[in-house]
């Protein structure tokens, strides 16, 4: 894992380095063995492919996580991301369903929100009901998640039981992050690289388009929200101003800033101390919105 981080960090330089090679290095990373006793099936959920990773720690409770990975938007599958996957699926004890959506720049916005979407719907048509459905995401895919919320809100769909966000790529026109303190050091995603992804999927749209602003559409009625964001990390701004966001409209967020940790640390699980008890504590939000459902 490290050598692929050092890899994606060496190779990519944002507008020069061809889209091919910055896809291969990221799948590099994601050249990791699965946890013992991993299952993965492959899934078409509303016309969407993906796979559905459950851990052997999984219970049959009937409840699910659509999973919509990172990778700015222009990269990443559910094979970068199962290994992950599986470690969530093992501290939820639920089966996590990472979806393949398009994308940029082949399909920009709103390409890989509509597949999200469809994803929802799906699950909500083949028997889910939105009290056992946690969505979540990392980086891109924690932009996709709020986009999500605000289209469920928006299509008057019911709600899932609650939301992840890990290192959430939000503000993609890059205001925050031209203005982050220049002592903010993050090997995995330095701004220049966010700017170009968020350009790669947004183009013009990201400055007129108000599903793409998650950071000002409208949250009440969302569900509980967990963020995990690194202290190191350019898109630090972006989790705060979210958590705040969430707070002024009444919704529940438990914002979680790492000391030292860069963006997506989860992935170092099970080497890195922090990433174990991140995703232990994942596991614990999710299980308790649950069992608050349950009793209420």
């Amino acid at each position: 894992m490290m050598r692929g981080l050092r890899v994606f960090g060496g190779v990519v330089r944002p507008g020069s380095t061809p889209l091919r090679i910055v896809r291969e290095a990221f799948d590099a990373l994601g050249r990791t063995p699965l946890p013992r006793g991993t299952k993965v099936k492959p899934v078409t959920a509303g016309g969407v492919p993906g796979q559905l990773v459950t851990a052997r720690e999984a219970r049959d409770s009937g409840r699910i996580m659509l999973y919509l990975h990172g990778g700015g938007f222009v990269c990443g599958s559910p094979r970068t991301h199962r290994q992950l996957a599986a470690r969530i699926s093992a501290s939820a004890e639920l089966p996590v369903l990472v979806l393949d959506y398009r994308l940029a720049p082949e399909h920009p916005f709103p390409a890989a929100a509509e597949d999200a979407l469809s994803a929802y719907r799906w699950l909500l048509s083949d028997g889910y009901q939105p009290s056992q459905i946690v969505v979540g995401g990392d980086s891109a895919g924690g932009h996709l998640t709020a986009c999500l919320l605000a289209d469920i809100a928006d299509e008057k769909l019911p709600m899932p039981s609650s939301a992840v966000m890990l290192s959430p790529f939000l503000d993609l026109t890059g205001a925050e992050l031209a203005s982050r303190d220049k002592a903010l050091r993050d090997p995995f995603v330095p701004p220049d690289y966010a700017i170009w992804c968020g350009t790669a999927y947004a183009g013009e749209s990201v400055l007129t388009n108000r599903r793409l602003d998650v950071l000002k559409v409208r949250k009440r009625g969302w569900p509980p929200v967990l963020i995990h964001v690194g202290d190191t990390e350019c898109l630090r701004g972006d989790s705060e101003r979210m958590a705040e966001s969430l707070r002024r409209s009444g919704a529940y967020c438990d914002l979680r800033i790492w000391p030292g940790q860069v963006h997506v640390f989860h992935w170092f699980a099970p080497w890195l101390p922090e990433a174990n008890t991140a995703l232990r504590q994942i596991g614990e939000f999710v299980r308790e919105v649950a069992d608050e459902i349950v009793a209420a």
